[in-house]
């Protein structure tokens, strides 16, 4: 991995509007992005001769259709004014969201693109109707069938039980999730793309909102929005005569942990699989967690970031819940965490925004959450419970 490191770099980033509603269609949004992160980045569309993405709905069952559920390569080929022949394209499906940047760093090391746009774009589907879905048909199906019959239908409901296994193991409290949630609020009080930029949380409102799946409430949710997020990569060569500083693609790494089946999340295995891709992160860039200024951890519900604290080894096993509280991870603390807000609050964006935080942090461009001398962000998506991605950048090759 030493023979990549810092070949590459992130040179421009875009977003469209993150908004609950839209007026737009998501791939007029993805458009928006993509523009934005061009003129970002200086590089001119026509430049553009490699294409990738995480095209994935939502959730199961959210709709496939292109340009309104979800945004693809031949919609972003067909809409914007490209290099004649595109060489290079991707479209990934397994990993999450950083995946596409080791696929686009692996291309352009190969030479067989010389500039990358890539993006994530996110649908907030309408609600479904009562009464709609599988979990009122009358007979459950496949793993459903062992779930179903006893109200367990969403990935909430998982997340709640894993997390009510980690207190109940470890002799975590709800003040642990509230200094995670408090503190996100508080850094996309900061940030002007925020879907909450404007709103406030306190300690109060957090243990005043109502359970979604007890013991995990409002805020330990990610917020739905509709938006994309765009970014432009290349060589590390080509990007130091480019318009902003590159942030220089450091290592990167996944989780290719196998697992027995499961029906539903468990707390079993989240070290181990969450550490599989911690290692191979650590070993690429040549760095480890001591080594971050800050760390972006995927939050889509607000526990995997405890989990990750551990399993990517910022504390030890069954001490995050500790580790958030006191200040620790603000933006002055020891280790600033989702300094841009995080998806439960700046929006769900699958990691996409996590990893333009840790590019603006090393890059100096983090306004008003800038952390002084920014050297190296890590930026994980993904539960550790599950699949993932990370990636590492720096501001030095």
């Amino acid at each position: 991995m030493s023979m990549v490191r810092g070949k590459t770099a992130i040179v421009g980033i875009g977003y469209s509007e993150i908004t609950r509603r839209s007026q737009k269609p998501l791939g007029l949004l993805a458009v928006d992005a993509c523009r934005a992160a061009l003129e970002d980045s200086g590089v001119e569309a026509g430049q553009i001769n490699g294409l990738t993405t995480y095209p994935e709905s939502p959730f199961a069952g959210a709709g496939n259709r292109d340009g309104i559920d979800v945004v693809t390569v031949m919609y972003v080929v067909n809409h914007l004014p490209l290099a004649p022949d595109i060489r290079w394209y991707a479209q990934i499906e397994t990993g999450m969201i950083a995946s596409p940047i080791i696929e686009a760093a692996n291309a352009l090391i190969a030479g067989a693109c010389e500039y990358v746009l890539i993006w994530r774009a996110m649908h907030r589907p309408e609600a479904r109707p009562a009464g709609s879905g599988t979990a009122s048909a009358p007979r459950a199906s496949g793993d459903a069938q062992f779930m179903a019959p006893w109200g367990c239908t969403s990935i909430v409901q998982w997340h709640a039980l894993a997390w009510q296994r980690y207190m109940q193991r470890y002799g975590a409290t709800r003040e642990a999730l509230a200094a995670l949630a408090v503190n996100s609020r508080r850094n996309a009080n900061l940030n002007p793309r925020a879907f909450f930029y404007s709103q406030p949380l306190s300690r109060d409102d957090y243990f005043s909102s109502r359970w979604i799946a007890e013991p995990l409430c409002l805020y330990d949710c990610d917020v739905p929005i509709d938006g994309c997020v765009a970014l432009v990569m290349t060589t590390a060569e080509r990007a130091r005569d480019l318009k902003n500083p590159p942030a220089y693609v450091a290592g990167w790494g996944q989780n290719t942990a196998s697992r027995r089946t499961l029906l539903h999340y468990a707390l079993d295995d989240y070290m181990e699989c969450g550490g599989s891709l911690a290692r191979k992160l650590w070993a690429s860039a040549g760095l480890g967690p001591r080594d971050m200024d800050a760390a972006e951890l995927y939050d889509g519900f607000n526990p995997s970031t405890l989990y990750w604290l551990e399993a990517a080894g910022f504390c030890p096993q069954g001490e995050g819940g500790s580790f958030v509280q006191g200040g620790r991870i603000a933006l002055e603390g020891e280790l600033p965490v989702n300094t841009f807000g995080g998806s439960l609050s700046e929006g769900r964006m699958h990691g996409m925004g996590h990893i333009a935080e840790a590019v603006r942090q090393v890059t100096g461009r983090a306004e008003q959450r800038q952390l002084k001398d920014a050297e190296a962000v890590c930026a994980i998506d993904g539960s550790p419970m599950l699949r993932g991605s990370g990636i590492v950048v720096t501001r030095s090759p």
